[in-house]
């Protein structure tokens, strides 16, 4: 032990057990240490042993009584030497003179470094670095010794200062830390010193100089920024204001919420902030040997008004996996290692206006083995608890990022449409994908692979090939708005179908096995949106237009050295891309604009057009009808100086006045 207390734990029932301390000492004939007995050793001095009996455990506690502070002149009771003490103790239980246990103690504690007494007066005083220099002489670098060529050195002596009086160290570094500036009126240093200068000089002793600021910039802190944290609150006691569409939903510890999503690439970022008012629906491919476990549920959830809510949990157990893993590896039974993990998480905000009223969480859990791959789902849907419907932004009837693009069947009797790309899933067929709506503002590619025999039939291949791309298009019609009614037919646009090219009628005559020119293999999707308005200061964006349109290839059948395999893969795809217009045409250049350029204020910082600025419709810093007023004025004044300064002006006022 190296300090004054150590604790210790004796096992067992204490009861009837004597415990006691004993000073050990060293066997002089063979310089082995003596173990003590219950017979009855001599009990060590200066120490305090203290048991407090539990429940088959007891806590033994060894202190030292004596005072640790170095010894003053004419003190008792005090340490004489730094070592203040080194023994070596045994604690001892006994019961009935029968050792049951006993505990071997090193002492080695120091005297106390901290200094009761009298504190010297002479104590250096360090001076305020705003009105004097804290450094006098910042070239005395060397303590105990002169420093050449630093003349304010006081370790210099007179004689040493004689070798280097002419080569002194100048300016702020050689001791002058106050030295005189541009603008005082002692100052010589100036070369060309203007007329005026005596009118505007500054009269100032040097103690009092900008020098000063130079010594006084020393106070650094370290940055700290955690992880996805931002300052809500800007003053202490400020309440939220409410949450508005897109802003990060925060928790108790001012961090942000937190689902795994599924990022631009295609991965699954694990600790990616859940935006107000926008769904999502993400799944997340994992095994056992990288399973991470999200934000806990006992999070609580800020509401949007500085209250804080906690979440509704429901867990569930899943019974039928087969739809969760979708990879399996034979493995060896005695091999298989599992583990209780979460399959799936869906998350309800129930919100009114811009606060959170209610968060339900359902968790399903199921097991999780080795050599499996699980499908994680991660979803979240933001309900109005007015209308109990999916979450829309207040009063925004536009589209918004990441919503489904809305279709219709006009044709059909059911008027629901689709508008869909494709979900790749096992080894990427078209035959085994899904479909995944097309989502507003996200520019995305998918696609699936074909199998096409060496001797296919090109014509029935361009069929194929074509059907299986319409399929993710049953819909005539887009909606221009999120809400566009189904009854209206002036809430919906329809979408441009540009056929893919036939070519059945120029194929030519040669029959060649593994080749098909003109296959309609890539399905274009353009989508013209423009912003309309906003609804308080949401963006509100509608669809002008849709286009569809198709690439052609030419397939070829793909073998080695021979064709053992009489099955090729075609790949076929879709891309979907959001194209930004303006909602009004731009105001096309004039003739003028075009060949004068440099009367174009646009691209020139002068612009003689513009001299009456404040006067023409183009000026909306106040109103028309006050810069116009302000303006005449002026022009009054201007034409009234005009007059006076004329001479038959001071004529006719000489004649009046006499």
């Amino acid at each position: 032990m190296s300090g004054p207390r150590v604790n210790s734990f004796f096992h067992g029932n204490s009861s009837g057990v004597n415990f006691s301390i004993i000073l050990s000492s060293v066997d002089e004939e063979t310089g082995r240490l003596q173990l003590a007995n219950c017979s009855g050793s001599t009990r060590a001095g200066g120490w305090n042993l203290n048991v407090t009996p539990g429940v088959n455990v007891s806590k033994v506690t060894v202190s030292l009584t004596q005072n640790l502070q170095l010894c003053l002149p004419n003190a008792t009771d005090c340490c004489v030497t730094p070592l203040c003490v080194l023994e070596t103790l045994q604690v001892v239980a006994c019961r009935d003179s029968v050792m049951l246990a006993h505990l071997l103690i090193q002492a080695e504690i120091y005297a106390n470094s901290s200094f009761t007494g009298n504190v010297s007066e002479n104590a250096t005083v360090i001076p305020n670095q705003v009105f004097q220099p804290l450094g006098s002489c910042p070239c005395d670098l060397t303590a105990g010794a002169c420093d050449v060529r630093c003349c304010c050195d006081q370790e210099c002596t007179p004689d040493l200062k004689q070798l280097f009086n002419g080569s002194c160290f100048t300016g702020v570094f050689g001791g002058d830390v106050n030295p005189a500036f541009d603008q005082l009126c002692s100052s010589q240093s100036m070369e060309y010193t203007p007329d005026w200068f005596p009118f505007l000089c500054v009269q100032s002793s040097l103690n009092n100089t900008p020098f000063l600021g130079y010594f006084y910039h020393g106070s650094t802190s370290t940055p700290r920024v955690p992880p996805f944290k931002i300052p809500l609150q800007t003053s202490p006691g400020k309440l939220f204001t409410g949450y508005r569409q897109g802003d990060p939903i925060m928790t108790e510890e001012n961090d942000y919420f937190t689902i795994p999503q599924q990022s631009l690439a295609g991965q699954c970022v694990g600790n990616a902030p859940v935006a107000y008012l926008q769904n999502f629906d993400a799944k997340c491919l994992s095994d056992r040997a990288s399973y991470k476990e999200g934000l806990p549920h006992d999070v609580r959830i800020n509401t949007g008004t500085g209250d804080f809510i906690q979440q509704n949990v429901i867990y569930r157990t899943i019974t039928d996996t087969g739809t969760f893993i979708t990879e399996s590896e034979s493995l060896h039974t005695a091999e298989v290692v599992c583990q209780n993990v979460t399959f799936a998480e869906h998350y309800t905000f129930i919100w009114k206006d811009k606060n959170i009223e209610r968060i339900n969480v359902t968790v399903f859990l199921g097991s999780l083995c080795d050599g499996e791959i699980l499908t994680q789902r991660f979803t979240a849907r933001f309900l109005n608890s007015e209308s109990n419907n999916a979450a829309e932004p207040l009063g925004n009837p536009g589209y918004q990022v990441g919503k489904p693009v809305r279709a219709a069947n006009i044709n059909a009797s059911e008027t629901f449409g689709s508008l869909n790309i494709w979900q790749p899933a096992g080894r990427g067929l078209c035959t085994s994908a899904t479909y995944t709506p097309v989502l507003f503002g996200l520019d995305s590619l998918s696609g699936c692979v074909l199998e096409v025999d060496i001797n296919e039939d090109c014509s029935f291949l361009r069929g194929n090939v074509t059907e299986k791309l319409n399929s993710l298009i049953q819909a005539t019609h887009v909606g221009k708005r999120h809400n566009s009614n189904y009854s209206d037919l002036n809430d919906w646009v329809e979408i441009i179908r540009l056929d893919p090219f036939n070519s059945d009628t120029n194929v030519s005559t040669t029959n060649l096995n593994g080749i098909c020119p003109d296959i309609p293999a890539n399905l274009n999707i353009r989508i013209i949106f423009a912003d309309v308005g906003a609804v308080q200061g949401i963006p509100q964006q509608e669809i002008l237009a849709v286009q569809i349109s198709y690439s052609t290839v030419i397939w070829q059948f793909q073998c080695g050295l021979i064709c053992e395999n009489s099955i090729s893969f075609l790949p076929i795809t879709a891309a979907v891309q959001f194209i930004k217009v303006p909602a009004q045409p731009p105001v096309p250049i004039t003739r003028f604009q075009i060949n004068y350029t440099e009367f174009d204020c646009n691209r020139n910082d002068v612009c003689w057009p513009q001299l009456f600025y404040p006067l023409t419709r183009f000026y909306t810093g106040e109103p028309y009808s006050q810069s116009l007023a302000k303006g005449l004025v002026l022009a009054f004044l201007v034409l009234l100086a005009a007059i006076m300064s004329n001479p038959w002006f001071s004529k006719i006022w000489n004649s009046f006045s006499f």
